[in-house]
């Protein structure tokens, strides 16, 4: 049996871990907190979205960085504050431009292949998540976001999902507590929603049962390989291991890059910060006010999902300020206003800030499959897209490391 370790307990790792277990690996999981999911996979927007699968790659993303650069509260803010890592991340950016069409349609395929294997394991294992089934409605306020959403439909339809146009009439019906005034927008059934912490947790839970070995509270010192084993050195309080393993699989979100250094692999991954509010919805009156479609706003690049009867989650912005994990009250502030002035029935007197950085590199595609060694894989770099992709890039980077597709 080989053992396999796998560096990282969000939500990319622990759904590698389940993979590999179900084909009978011997499997360990590095985690440097004491629990799963408790940075980037522990409050994010929720949405399983493969209607949001459009690649930041394009000119008019450039364009809105450069002109934002001054705004403290801009849905997309740009530290001007230069460093190697950072330039040349952009570089990196601009350059997969010309891919932008192909990108975001693979992304597509891609978020619409997760869906069966995320549903069959949270039915197999018993996972209650707060999973909604009731699509995800983009909105519009102007005829400009209205006819580029337009052309994205056709990319994701490239990749096989189906989103359709909708009335401003049509919007109030799908979701009756939107208020404000709207050109249109586009609606896809087939999207839904979910609380990551949970999932992750509960599949965390589900990988002990399988026999994995889980090592929470480890931070991961030390890291090599060869052609033939894999060597992990991890610090646990102030007792040190060193294991040996047949291989590796680093899935450290943010923390990949300098994993993938230690073992000759180059992973442009650049920390871009994310910030969420939880509106806790503790009167009748709000829980009936708050939405229960999921909402994404195209223009302030806002998501939302209802989670459970008693949690309203608002998310979004994007922020290049390197490794900072600050939570900013001029970020927080517009999430709440949003919900002031789209859902102005809902109570935001008890609002729980969030901040976590998304694992992004510069194509917006992840990097799944081998290193330069034989011994070594990534499933990391999937940006705002982890939770919608995880299912998937964990079946193929397990399908990578026995050779054995299902």
């Amino acid at each position: 049996m080989k053992r396999i370790a796998v560096i990282g307990g969000g939500i990319t790792g622990i759904t590698t871990a389940y993979t590999l277990a179900k084909r009978g690996l011997d499997v360990t999981v590095y985690e440097k907190h004491r629990y799963a999911a408790m940075e980037t996979s522990f409050a994010n927007g929720g949405q399983l979205s493969a209607s949001n699968a459009e690649v930041w790659n394009n000119w008019q993303t450039v364009m809105k960085g450069i002109k934002w650069m001054s705004r403290r509260d801009a849905p997309l803010l740009v530290n001007p504050k230069p460093s190697w890592h950072k330039l040349s991340w952009f570089a990196e950016f601009i350059a997969a431009i010309p891919q932008y069409e192909k990108n975001t349609t693979e992304t597509a395929r891609l978020a619409i292949a997760a869906r069966d294997h995320l549903f069959a394991w949270a039915q197999e294992e018993g996972i209650d998540f707060d999973l909604k089934k009731q699509g995800i409605l983009h909105i519009y306020r102007d005829k400009a976001g209205f006819d580029h959403a337009e052309k994205v439909s056709r990319l994701l339809a490239a990749g096989g999902l189906e989103r359709r146009s909708v009335t401003p009439e049509e919007m109030k019906s799908i979701e009756p507590t939107l208020a404000g005034n709207y050109y249109g927008g586009f609606f896809t059934e087939s999207d839904s929603t979910g609380d990551i912490h949970k999932f992750t947790n509960g599949l965390a839970d589900a990988i002990k049962r399988l026999g994995v070995k889980t090592c929470y509270g480890h931070t991961v010192t030390e890291l090599s390989a060869d052609e033939r084993n894999a060597w992990v050195t991890a610090l646990d309080g102030t007792e040190q291991s060193r294991d040996t393993f047949d291989g590796v699989v680093i899935c450290a979100g943010v923390g990949s890059r300098g994993l993938a250094k230690k073992l000759g692999d180059r992973v442009n991954i650049y920390p871009v910060k994310g910030y969420s509010i939880t509106v806790e919805l503790d009167d009748e009156a709000s829980q009936k006010a708050a939405p229960t479609v999921s909402l994404l706003d195209d223009a302030t690049k806002i998501v939302t999902s209802r989670l459970g009867d008693g949690r309203f989650r608002v998310a979004g912005t994007a922020e290049f300020s390197g490794y900072n994990r600050d939570i900013k009250d001029d970020r927080i502030r517009p999430l709440t206003r949003w919900v002031e002035q789209c859902f102005p029935g809902v109570c935001t007197r008890k609002v729980v800030p969030w901040a976590g950085l998304r694992p992004m590199l510069p194509n917006m595609m992840p990097r799944v499959g081998p290193g330069r060694l034989p011994t070594v894989f990534y499933n990391t770099g999937h940006g705002h897209l982890g939770w919608t992709l995880s299912a998937i890039t964990a079946e193929l980077v397990a399908e990578s490391v026995t050779g054995d597709s299902r």
